[in-house]
């Protein structure tokens, strides 16, 4: 068909130079497509390229400390991302003796990779002829062919599925599916894309009908809730401070953090000092309490908004299991509170 052959041919002038498409090593092509996942290319390939030098092979990555693989992560967020990608290279390693599955179906199985994913392994490595469909593929199809459904329903994802199989050139599915994806990141960009330079401006419906920035359509709201934070930064007479892990399932699990007193809403000093005051860091006692940053920062996660503050808080005495700040930068930490840190 005519729409996959001009396709490929504007991929083949444009294509980025991207580590992982000289190779059809699954084992890099898996970890870039779970980098990726909710990420921006340019975002991801730093990281690529640390996980690729401390993590050489499945194996290496099997054996390392979760530690590690959080403290490389930091700041990608996603942190399940990174949980899932080290317990399944623990299972290739040990289940599959370093053999990765090689069909969609079994690729389906691993922990952490869903359709998508799988289909990018299956036809990135094994030139098995199962689309790709995400944000780019949706993007492109909805605007060529003028198709309203929306995006945000399983029954639509299934739609374009069929769409893009039957587009696809069968005897190079690989080729495809970096294409439609390549297109939808360099030229079919989200928000006022250059469709003059398009080399589907004569045949694209949307482009046509005047609807390029209508489409897809995706009416489901995702509802956003906004939590209160409060870190304190616990200082001893030594200097040493206090940190734990966040074990619970949920944001940031596994990552470390100050200790932390979450609230309904945002708390002036005096709320904070009262409770501080009234034995929260027993049986150690407060000797003086700083706002460390007047206004909140907010991070935004995909369903939370994150109020945070920081409160400096002095203690008389020795922390039993205090650890100096230096000694805490090492430790896996959600980026806010890393750049945080760093900015003391």
């Amino acid at each position: 068909m005519n729409f996959s052959k001009l396709l490929i041919s504007w991929y083949l002038q444009n294509k980025r130079d991207l580590p992982w498409r000289n190779t059809r090593n699954p084992y890099p092509i898996w970890l870039s497509e779970i980098m990726l996942q909710q990420t921006r290319v340019a975002q991801g390939l730093p990281y690529f390229f640390s996980f690729i030098k401390a993590f050489p092979t499945v194996f290496d990555l099997a054996n390392a400390d979760e530690e590690k693989v959080l403290k490389l992560w930091q700041g990608l967020g996603y942190y399940s991302r990174a949980r899932n990608l080290h317990q399944t290279a623990q299972y290739i390693a040990s289940e599959l003796n370093g053999v990765f599955p090689q069909t969609y179906k079994e690729l389906l199985q691993l922990k952490g990779v869903g359709q998508y994913t799988a289909a990018a392994i299956a036809s990135f490595s094994y030139n098995e002829a199962v689309p790709v469909v995400d944000g780019n593929v949706f993007r492109v199809l909805a605007r060529y062919f003028n198709m309203e459904s929306d995006i945000a329903l399983p029954a639509t994802k299934t739609e374009f599925y069929n769409l893009a199989f039957e587009l696809m050139p069968k005897n190079n599915p690989a080729q495809f599916n970096q294409a439609i994806m390549e297109f939808g990141a360099l030229q079919c960009v989200p928000k006022n894309p250059d469709c003059a330079s398009c080399v589907f401006n004569e045949s694209c419906l949307a482009l046509k009908m005047n609807k390029v920035a209508q489409l897809p359509v995706k009416l489901k709201k995702t509802k956003v809730t906004n939590r209160f934070f409060n870190y304190f930064i616990v200082q001893d007479e030594q200097g040493k401070t206090l940190l734990q892990q966040r074990t619970r399932k949920g944001i940031w699990q596994n990552l470390y953090e100050f200790p932390l007193l979450e609230t309904s809403e945002e708390k002036d000093f005096d709320y904070i000092s009262s409770v501080i005051e009234v034995g929260f860091f027993q049986p150690y006692i407060p000797i003086g309490i700083e706002e460390l940053n007047c206004k909140a920062i907010v991070h935004k996660l995909s369903h939370q908004h994150l109020n945070i503050k920081f409160w400096k808080v002095r203690i008389k005495g020795v922390l039993e299991s205090g650890i100096s700040l230096q000694e805490a930068k090492l430790f896996p930490f959600p980026i806010v509170i890393h750049n945080f840190l760093e900015s003391l």
